[in-house]
Formats: C-alpha cells, sequence, structure tokens
C-alpha cells in the first residue's frame, strides 16, 4: 500500500489511542484543515487581527494587508487579476451575488437562461428567482446515460435567446466536468454570460479563468482545505463596473449623502461590511498548500483512490455508480445506492464501521428526479485519503447488506 504524506498535517485525523482512525470520505461537502491553515488562521488573530480599510494605525495596516494580500493568492491561483476577486461568504453567496446585481437588472422577459439539471440548488434556486421576476425563461441541459452535456444538447439548448448559462463545472453528485469550453463558446456566440460553479473542481483540477475565458466564477474555501465562511467570486472588470451593489452598509462606498451615495470601485463595491479577514488568511494558506504539493502529484493521487474505489464497486452487483463508471472521467466523487437499502441506512451502517460518507439528495433535487431516486449516498476523496480508506468503505459496503438482513 502507498504512504501518504500529507496525512499527519490533518489533526482531526489522527488515530486515537487505540489506534483507530476516522475514515473522512465526505470533502465534497466540507475539507478537513491542515495545521497550516490553522496556524495561519490562529496567527493572524494572535498578531494582526484589526477592521481593514478602516484605521491609519500599524494593527490596521497590517490586517488590511493581510486581506488584500489574501485577494492576490486568490487571484493568482484562478489565473485572474487581483480586481477581479470579490470576497464572499461562499459559493452560495457569489452565485447570488451574480444572480441579483446581474440577473436582475441585465435580463428580460423572453430571454432564457440556460443551466444543467444537475446544478446545486446554490446555482439553480437563484435563477429561479431571478426567471419570476424578470420574466426570462429556465432551459434545462440534460445528460447522457453516461451522465454528460454532449453536443448535441448544447447544440438544441443554446440560442439567440440565451443571455445567461449557468453551469458547474463539476457535478457534486455525479463528479464528472462539464463541457466548459464548448458551453462558453456557443454561449459567447449568440452574446450570453456564463456562470461557473466551481465548487466541486476548484480543489480537484486547474481552473484558469481567462483560459476558459468564463464570465463569472463562484468557490468556496471550505472545499479547498481552509476555513467555513469565506468564498470567492470572479468576474471579468467589465462586468463588475456596470453591476450594482448586493448588500449595502459600511466599506462599500466612496461618499454618502443624505439622500445620496456614490460606491467603491471594483470588489470593494461588493463588500459590504467588516470581512472576514481571518478566514481569507486561512483560504490563502490552503491555497499555498495545494499549489506546494501541485495539480499534478493531487491528481495522480484522487485518480488512484477513484480507480480502487469504482474497480471495487464494479464486483459488487447489488450496487448502483451513478454516472460514468470510470476514474479517468471523475473529479473526487462517487455517488451510488445499494439495492434494497435506503442510503440513509447505508451511511448509518458506514458510520458503524468508522467510514464517513454523506446520504441524501446533495443538494440537487432536480438531478435526483431526473435520475428517478430520491437520494443516494456519496463519496468524496481528498489528498488525505489513503488506500486504507478506500479498503475500509468497500468492506464496510459489504457488510450493508447483512446488517439489514438481505
Amino acid at each position: 500500500m502507498r504512504m501518504n504524506p500529507w496525512i499527519a498535517d490533518f489533526p482531526i485525523l489522527a488515530a486515537d489511542e487505540n489506534g483507530n482512525r476516522l475514515v473522512y470520505l465526505d470533502s465534497a461537502a466540507t475539507t478537513q484543515h491542515p495545521t497550516q491553515v490553522l496556524d495561519a488562521v490562529a496567527n493572524y488573530y494572535r498578531r494582526d487581527n484589526a477592521n481593514p480599510h478602516r484605521g491609519v494605525y500599524e494593527l490596521a495596516m497590517r490586517a488590511t494587508d493581510a486581506h488584500e494580500n489574501a485577494r492576490h493568492t486568490v487571484a493568482k491561483f484562478f489565473n485572474a487579476q487581483d480586481d477581479e476577486i470579490v470576497f464572499t461568504q461562499n459559493t452560495t453567496e457569489s452565485l447570488n451575488l451574480v444572480a441579483y446585481s446581474y440577473g436582475l437588472h441585465f435580463l428580460h422577459a423572453g430571454d432564457e437562461i440556460a443551466l444543467s439539471v444537475a446544478e446545486h440548488h446554490s446555482n439553480l434556486v437563484p435563477w429561479q428567482r431571478v426567471a419570476a421576476a424578470t420574466g426570462a425563461k429556465l432551459v434545462y441541459l440534460y445528460p447522457d446515460e453516461g451522465g454528460h452535456l454532449t453536443e448535441q444538447e448544447l447544440d438544441k439548448k443554446i440560442t439567440d435567446r440565451t443571455k445567461l448559462v449557468a453551469v458547474a463545472m463539476v457535478s457534486n453528485v455525479l463528479g464528472l466536468r462539464a463541457p466548459v469550453e464548448s458551453i462558453v463558446r456557443r454561449a459567447h456566440a449568440v452574446g450570453a454570460v456564463v456562470v461557473l460553479d466551481c465548487a466541486q473542481s476548484a480543489p480537484h483540477v486547474p481552473v484558469d479563468v481567462k483560459a476558459l475565458d468564463v464570465d463569472f466564477a463562484a468557490c468556496s474555501a471550505h472545499k479547498l482545505y481552509a476555513p467555513m465562511g469565506v468564498g470567492a467570486l470572479y468576474a471579468k472588470r467589465a462586468l463588475l463596473d456596470k453591476m450594482p451593489p448586493f448588500l449595502s452598509g459600511g466599506d462599500m462606498i466612496a461618499a454618502v449623502h443624505e439622500q445620496t451615495a456614490t460606491y467603491a470601485e471594483g470588489p470593494r463595491k461588493f463588500e459590504a461590511g467588516t470581512r472576514n479577514v481571518g478566514g481569507e488568511v486561512g483560504f490563502a494558506a490552503a491555497l499555498d498548500y495545494m499549489t506546494a504539493i501541485g495539480w499534478q502529484t493531487l491528481q495522480q493521487h484522487e485518480h488512484a483512490l477513484l480507480k480502487q474505489m469504482l474497480d471495487g464497486m464494479r464486483a459488487m452487483p447489488w450496487l448502483t455508480v451513478y454516472g460514468e463508471p470510470t476514474a479517468d472521467a471523475r473529479c473526487g466523487v462517487v455517488s451510488f445506492n445499494v439495492q434494497d437499502v435506503h442510503p440513509h441506512d447505508v451511511a448509518t451502517i458506514l458510520d458503524a464501521g468508522g467510514v464517513a460518507v454523506r446520504a441524501g439528495h446533495h443538494c440537487a433535487q432536480p438531478l435526483m428526479e431526473y435520475l428517478g431516486i430520491g437520494s443516494c449516498c456519496r463519496a468524496s476523496v481528498a489528498l488525505y485519503n489513503t488506500p486504507q480508506d478506500i479498503d475500509a468503505l468497500l468492506q464496510n459496503l459489504e457488510n450493508v447488506r447483512k446488517v439489514m438482513g438481505l
């Protein structure tokens, strides 16, 4: 078995006094944090904590530097410019910002919003609300039997009426990468903008917003080995400049008078109120940690784990895997069901064996309906997982039906 050089960096996954260690296979929901990130956050609060962009005293200046340096690190990770990165709470807030500041103001009755039926609710419900408010129409892209969006489907659904396309780069249920390049090319050809949900892609594959030429891209720090409560929105500067603020209040203004206000330029126009600078510092430290490991190393590690998992599941005729059942096509996630056993029962039995997986509709109920199921289990890997973790999952899956008396 291969050794994992990174697991020692994650204190929450350390073995207990009996040598037992949690098999954590729910990283698609949230990742654990390495010591390097925990230390960065603690050191910020120990040494540099103040309100950024507020004071001229030294401590406040250090907090401002920490805030803006974190923005630079995020921008570099996504190959963006600093003034194209807005800090938010998470992917959900980022997508809502686009829906309310762009969608409500630039979409009109008769316009079409194209989105995949596999979208997370965060990239679906805001567009339902925009459509209801503006009279725009939702047009859904449906995957083929393998879970992929085909060229034929894109040609059929992205038309001259399309003004916005919202799609996850990687599905949080199927783990499959969308044909982003084809989507962007078609969308821009008809004058539409593309909103990319990178919550599940950013931890597993490089997201170069310039090469992809997307108009908006959203991510969450907590899926990238960083703290909860921090996210980022990338937006082309020309779009940010013409969009009105999402929230109003302190630090997003240039000047305020009794009857009027003018707004700050660039990303600060969308960053009302005191920022979560400690979380931003942790975000930057996590991206530095990933960058030091390198994409090739990280992807090779995760691919081996997914191949081991899918090879083992292939030998279980009573288990159904959703989406193309090969590791080459997947990013971090395998969703499945055990025949005649409810997913919540499967997850409970696995938990009794020390294996943590997700069970439910995964905030993707339209996809569940399209697949003809109510819910499923999901196992997701990260850089701290080991071949022994996958063995534990497979061994406990073999036990599920026995426990249920099947």
